[in-house]
């Protein structure tokens, strides 16, 4: 792959952290960055629950991941990969509650002749949508996979992401647990 295409593979994480498993996209990316070296040319961002401010960052974007919870109907902490063809039908239901967004960031690249080439969405299914930072022992657990499904996805483009020499804690990975010993203690 050329350094050119390398220069415009985006990876965004959606979710609202203060709703437990409605945060794991965004924790998520923050997990790849702190488990991987991400080359020049890959950007992570932490979309949280904005919209518009992505549309700069998307279409920039030749391949366009994104990491997510989502409804599917399937079991509580269910991996799920949908991709091109696949993402028109992901949005005729709502399966996302960043969905709306995503879908008119989307239809506006599309609108503009901006799409991205391919875009894929990384979710898992919440096992809980409490008003709690940090995510349920459960959804935790499979945080794990759904990173490796982010580098597996990445390594379909071609990059290669290695290793971190010692792996980092993110900032919302430390602020829920700060505020499970605080809950524990208080």
């Amino acid at each position: 792959m050329t350094e050119r295409l390398k220069e415009q593979i985006l990876v965004i994480g959606m979710g609202n952290v203060l709703m437990q498993d409605e945060g794991v996209g965004v924790r998520a990316v923050e997990e790849l960055e702190q488990h991987y070296l991400i080359p020049e040319g890959v950007e992570v961002v932490d979309g949280g629950t904005t919209g518009m401010e992505l549309f700069e960052p998307m279409r920039k974007a030749r391949y366009l991941i994104i990491a997510d919870a989502v409804n599917t109907g399937a079991a509580p902490g269910s991996l799920v990969r949908i991709a091109d063809e696949e993402i028109p039908a992901f949005f005729q239901t709502k399966l996302s509650n960043h969905q709306l967004g995503v879908s008119d960031l989307l239809a506006l690249l599309a609108l503009k002749g901006e799409t991205p080439e391919r875009v894929s969405i990384i979710g898992m299914v919440p096992h809980s949508l409490e008003n709690r930072l940090g995510l349920t022992a459960e959804a935790s657990e499979g945080l794990k996979s759904m990173v490796r499904m982010l580098v597996d996805e990445l390594a379909s483009l071609g990059i290669e992401l290695e290793p971190r020499p010692q792996a980092g804690r993110g900032h919302w990975k430390r602020e829920a647990e700060f505020e499970a010993a605080a809950g524990l203690a208080g």
